[in-house]
């Protein structure tokens, strides 16, 4: 019985979210431009070689936290792989599918419910390193043909193919900032 009910409550809570956008609610548009193919495959190819250099990092510098509190090397070296997963699909569902409520991830308790302390590190490494090649391919493929196609996430609302091809590579420059920031004054 409740997990019809819980079934019941994400179904309606769709319908809810399909039936405001088709009423024309403003959509969050976007604070940055939308970067070109090119200059997003470069980001993407940039910070893939980045990222998986800090992989190799020694046991010690991988427990160096950027701010107190904050997450470790480490854990932010699995963090990435787990959006780049979750960014994946995403990107995969936009271009497959119709328009579709895509929902967010609560990354703290991926962290601590994964156990990114303990989790092989060199797992994720492979992780990361084929999906970043398959998100790389999917926008060869798909970029210039269906940049703008849309969907709904959960949280920012309305957006489009091109925009989350572009938040893969500023979410990993993101976070590589904090790697750097974490090995200079950890």
């Amino acid at each position: 019985m409740l997990y019809n009910q819980a079934v019941f409550l994400r179904e309606m809570q769709l319908v809810f979210v399909n039936y405001i956008w088709l009423l024309h609610i403003p959509e969050q548009l976007s604070k940055t431009p939308l970067m070109n193919k090119s200059d997003i495959k470069k980001q993407l190819e940039r910070t893939r070689h980045s990222t998986l250099q800090f992989f190799e990092l020694p046991p010690d510098d991988l427990q160096k936290r950027y701010a107190p509190e904050k997450w470790t090397v480490q854990q932010i070296l699995h963090h990435l792989t787990d959006s780049e997963t979750v960014l994946y699909e995403r990107i995969k569902r936009i271009i497959s599918g119709p328009v579709q409520v895509l929902w967010t991830f609560d990354q703290d308790k991926w962290c601590e419910g994964l156990h990114y302390q303990k989790f092989p590190l060199d797992i994720n490494k492979d992780i990361f390193k084929s999906i970043r090649r398959s998100v790389i391919y999917l926008l060869d493929q798909h970029y210039d043909n269906k940049k703008q196609k849309t969907f709904i996430h959960s949280k920012a609302g309305k957006r489009n193919l091109g925009e989350e091809f572009q938040k893969i590579g500023w979410h990993n420059e993101h976070h590589l900032n904090h790697i750097r920031q974490a090995l200079k004054y950890g």
